[in-house]
């Protein structure tokens, strides 16, 4: 009988660290409503549940009062694994300094935000040993933490939720040195992650330039070079029954429901894993910003043009290197 040779071992573990996050979300949530829901209908033990409940709201702020981290979690070996898959690198083009705040904006999106998650949530790209003194908190939707345990495994590795309380916090009671991770473009972004893509949903997202000039925090813009290949999306025509079924959908909860597909288990099936593409984030200059408790729209305006340009600047010095043609410029919408 022919055994598995280290490298298979490895793909296998790749493979399963990337499935298992993804999975997990929707599994945590099915588990615990159904284990909830047997407790108190088809046992005594309904008290548990109670408990739990109890738990849940005791603890309900948590999110916005930064969170909970595990950095035993963080370093787990799982997450090597995660960011060998791609892989995913990181690379900074300038030192960053413990003794200010920063804002690090993430784009693109791409369907599930894979560089966010790996390059910050986890050490699995080295971010500690880049950003010496730097304490990372990636920002997700405060959604994420309404289900129990499955709030305990996001937080775990230093999610905090994105509403403007969770930033105020972390940029006023946890000192300097903090970084707070958001994808501006959020899930409206889904949509343009095509292969090739480089449109951005950033023109009317001025939240976090605001947030920054509150707080006299510097704002970090940064590329993952790669994100919008891990997936193929399915385009239906537009004005048919499909398409004004997504329009409608994201009217209604704004998520646009795409119709993506990549690989499966085995390098050339088709299924919902990503590609096991290169995926490298560039990490930009630091753009300085005053402190101004109550910024004017015309003052926020002005940074936020300041902070695309400074975007534009870093996509352009870094796209040739990656096989973006020397023409092809980011798209702001």
């Amino acid at each position: 009988m022919l055994l598995p040779s280290k490298k298979d071992l490895k793909t296998a573990l790749e493979v399963f660290a990337v499935f298992q996050w993804a999975l997990s979300a929707f599994l945590i949530v099915t588990t615990s409503i159904i284990v909830n829901l047997y407790l108190v209908v088809f046992t005594q033990y309904w008290l548990v549940t109670v408990l739990i409940l109890t738990w849940l709201a005791f603890d309900w702020k948590t999110p916005e009062r930064g969170g909970r981290r595990y950095t035993c979690v963080r370093n787990w070996r799982l997450w090597k694994h995660y960011c060998d898959y791609f892989p995913l690198k990181l690379l900074k083009t300038h030192d960053i300094s413990p003794k200010c705040n920063y804002i690090l904006v993430c784009h693109p999106h791409g369907i599930l935000a894979h560089t966010w998650f790996g390059n910050f949530s986890s050490e699995g790209s080295g971010f500690s040993k880049m950003f010496p003194g730097i304490t990372p908190y990636i920002l997700t939707l405060g959604a994420f933490f309404w289900m129990p345990f499955l709030r305990e495994y996001i937080m775990s590795v230093g999610a905090c939720s994105v509403s403007e309380s969770s930033m105020d916090f972390l940029l006023t009671h946890k000192g300097t040195g903090n970084m707070l991770i958001v994808v501006v473009g959020g899930l409206a972004e889904c949509r343009y992650s095509l292969p090739g893509s480089s449109t951005l949903v950033l023109r009317n997202r001025s939240g976090f330039v605001r947030m920054a000039l509150r707080h006299g925090a510097a704002l970090i813009p940064s590329y993952a070079f790669g994100e919008t290949d891990l997936y193929d999306q399915h385009i239906f025509t537009p004005g048919g029954f499909v398409n004004r079924f997504q329009k409608w959908f994201q009217t209604m909860v704004h998520i646009y429901p795409c119709a993506f597909y990549g690989r499966g288990f085995t390098k050339n099936s088709w299924g919902l894993l990503p590609y096991a593409l290169p995926v490298t984030t560039i990490v930009g200059e630091p753009l300085q910003m005053p402190k101004i408790e109550n910024p004017s729209q015309e003052i926020v305006a002005k940074y936020h043009a300041l902070y695309i340009e400074a975007l534009c600047k870093l996509f352009d010095q870094h796209k040739t290197q990656f096989g973006i043609s020397e023409t092809q410029e980011l798209e702001i919408i």
